[in-house]
């Protein structure tokens, strides 16, 4: 059966219908189109007065400085170069809704650095969307996050229009094209390989053509 944007509006739209504050996570492989989804429901939901906020996951990338001491600069992006601990305390202390007001972090391109404290999460939020690439990600680090969501969607995109927006995506931020092409074919091509393997531990995976009609996506 073919998936809708219509469809899922309707299905994050029920996830928020109880009251009860609920969190969506969006996962799958760098430029599938996970952020540009999550922006686009969220300005949905928004405008038919469900009360959703978006707390992307790459805020809790670790800072350069970080990685350069743990010797991890050269692989940025990859599952260990986050704090994925941290940012299921995040999602544990969203999920809690005893806070009048919960600030994330989040991550600024331009820079390729997260910034503490730049998006208020309000108490009236009752959906969280939630974005990345290891959501669904089974090891120590990781294997909180997928506890703590009360559904999962992996999107998909077919392997040469994610790459060709990877590279895409690295020009624009500021890599020379051979830089750009190197770094999508291979720390991304690498880290894309343990996404998939997550793939089975959605509760929905939303097809290529539906995220092909979605634009190119930042993240």
């Amino acid at each position: 059966m073919s998936v809708t944007f219509a469809d899922l509006v309707e299905r994050a739209t029920r996830l928020a219908g109880d009251g009860r504050r609920a969190v969506l996570g969006i996962a799958g492989a760098p430029a599938a189109g996970k952020t540009t989804l999550a922006q686009q429901l969220v300005g949905t939901l928004s405008a038919t007065g469900v009360p959703v906020a978006h707390v992307p996951m790459d805020g809790f990338h670790l800072a350069d400085v970080e990685l350069e001491r743990l010797g991890l600069r050269a692989r940025k992006g990859a599952p260990d170069t986050f704090d994925a601990l941290g940012y299921a305390a995040l999602l544990r202390r969203l999920r809690e809704d005893a806070d009048d007001l919960v600030y994330a972090p989040g991550f600024e391109r331009v820079l390729e650095q997260p910034i503490a404290g730049v998006i208020p999460v309000p108490r009236s939020a009752r959906l969280i969307v939630t974005e990345g690439n290891y959501l669904l990600v089974d090891d120590p680090r990781w294997a909180a996050v997928r506890s703590l969501l009360d559904e999962a969607w992996y999107v998909e995109l077919d392997a040469e229009e994610r790459r060709r927006r990877l590279v895409e995506r690295h020009v624009r931020f500021g890599k020379p094209e051979s830089s750009a092409v190197e770094w999508a074919t291979g720390t991304d091509e690498r880290n894309a390989a343990v996404i998939l393997a997550t793939r089975d531990r959605a509760d929905l995976v939303v097809p290529s053509g539906l995220t092909r009609t979605l634009g190119t996506p930042p993240s």
